[in-house]
């Protein structure tokens, strides 16, 4: 939720960002909800300050006529805040100042390009065809059973999501990998590691609409039976872990990873990529949650995206980095960088992973505050990114690939792997 002190005071700022970020929202009749709320909240207590004083009076019938008036401006007053508070809810997070400014997708910026896509000798494949051919992916088995977009993984594949899984385990727990991290990066932030966390698959309406995920409903699966959603990504339950806390600024950086499965409807997305990994409604997925003082958020959301590219490049993967224009960015976003991983089976970069900045927009929804060493408390920070999906598998597999069929295991995954190659 938006700051009210931007509604007061700069309405034609409110109306650009929804502009912007392709929102519809009427701010004229928030302004105007704000202002009657206000004036009915004064009035309201200039009742309750003539009932105390007819009561130190004695005045009996003075007092029931203030009651009665009370009871009025009461249920005014909750008929304008039902009103206003939908409106302040749709109303998104304003991009950060070097966001560009972009209908969709087609005008995010590329903001720089890491590794050289492999020339191979021969036509690579797509994932897809190289882990069926090798038992690695079942799609039919999974529509079978649980419908379209569904699928089984298998044998050195699950071991390939284990590996990965453990390894970045072993970077983002560790202070010392960090610490070289934000020194080659350049950067002035903690080396406090990550604390693991298993957090919950289902989550309550209410807390979804405070994290300003719910929408769009109809990409997430709903339980009706006992009205909990389940969560398309692990920040849905990192991110209400404080919430209505205060937390003490020497608490900060507060850094979680969570493994999960993440599950999404993919309602909007009929018809494309339906023969392999990218949008399948089940992949288990890694991501990052971290929450800091204002004067931090923007230092911590560059280092979220250092990790992403320290570990995509210790993959061995081409990738670039993408600045999402407003037209792409989500709500709460004020800055969403993604990095797109090359795929040569598909001859082109696909997005693998995402950090997002929401700057106080969350927390405030979440009353997540931070008490600063001078005794003042203001609303928390907050980010979120991933540190791996199914899609990196994919693009491990693609780029990987040998003209018989087999697939050589990153360098760095062969620990865990107890192999270089799989077939």
């Amino acid at each position: 939720m938006i700051d009210l002190k931007l509604l007061r005071e700069r309405p034609e700022y409110l109306k650009e960002v929804c502009r912007v970020k392709n929102a519809s929202v009427d701010i004229d009749i928030a302004v105007a909800l704000d202002a009657k709320r206000r004036e009915l909240a004064g009035k309201l207590d200039d009742i309750n300050q003539s009932r105390n004083a007819a009561a130190k009076a004695k005045d009996i019938e003075a007092g029931k006529r203030l009651k009665q008036e009370a009871t009025d401006v009461e249920i005014a007053l909750a008929t304008t805040q039902a009103l206003l508070t939908p409106i302040l809810l749709k109303i998104p997070n304003p991009p950060s100042e070097d966001t560009p400014v972009g209908k969709d997708d087609s005008e995010n910026v590329v903001l720089r390009k890491v590794g050289e896509p492999k020339a191979f000798s021969f036509q690579p494949k797509e994932h897809w065809e190289l882990a069926e051919a090798l038992g690695l992916l079942d799609m039919k088995r999974g529509a079978d059973v649980a419908g379209a977009r569904f699928a089984y993984l298998k044998g050195d594949l699950v071991l390939l999501q284990n590996a990965v899984f453990q390894y970045l385990l072993s970077i983002l727990t560790s202070e010392s990998a960090l610490k070289e991290i934000i020194e080659r990066a350049g950067l002035a932030v903690s080396p406090k590691p990550f604390l693991p966390v298993v957090p919950p698959l289902m989550i309550k309406p209410d807390v979804f609409q405070r994290m300003a995920r719910l929408e769009p409903r109809e990409e997430r699966y709903h339980i009706p039976s006992d009205d909990l959603f389940l969560i398309g990504s692990a920040e849905h339950t990192l991110g209400p872990l404080h919430m209505d806390e205060t937390l003490k600024e020497d608490q900060l950086p507060l850094r979680y990873v969570a493994m999960t499965s993440a599950l999404r409807r993919e309602a909007g997305s009929y018809g494309k990529d339906v023969k392999g990994m990218i949008r399948l409604h089940q992949f288990e997925k890694m991501e990052m949650e971290s929450f800091t003082t204002a004067d931090q958020s923007l230092a911590e959301q560059n280092f979220l995206v250092a990790i992403q590219e320290h570990l995509t490049a210790s993959l061995g993967l081409p990738y670039q980095v993408v600045m999402t224009c407003t037209g792409d960015q989500g709500d709460p976003d004020a800055r969403h960088l993604d990095i797109e991983t090359w795929m040569p089976g598909q001859g082109k970069y696909r997005e693998t992973h995402s950090a997002d900045l929401m700057t106080d927009y969350q927390a405030r929804r979440l009353a997540t505050k931070v008490k600063r060493a001078d005794g003042k408390s203001e609303f928390a920070h907050t980010n979120d990114a991933t540190a791996f999906a199914g899609r990196t598998l994919a693009a491990i597999l693609e780029n990987y690939q040998q003209e018989d069929g087999t697939i050589l295991v990153p360098e760095v995954l062969i620990p865990w792997m107890k192999k270089d190659k799989i077939g």
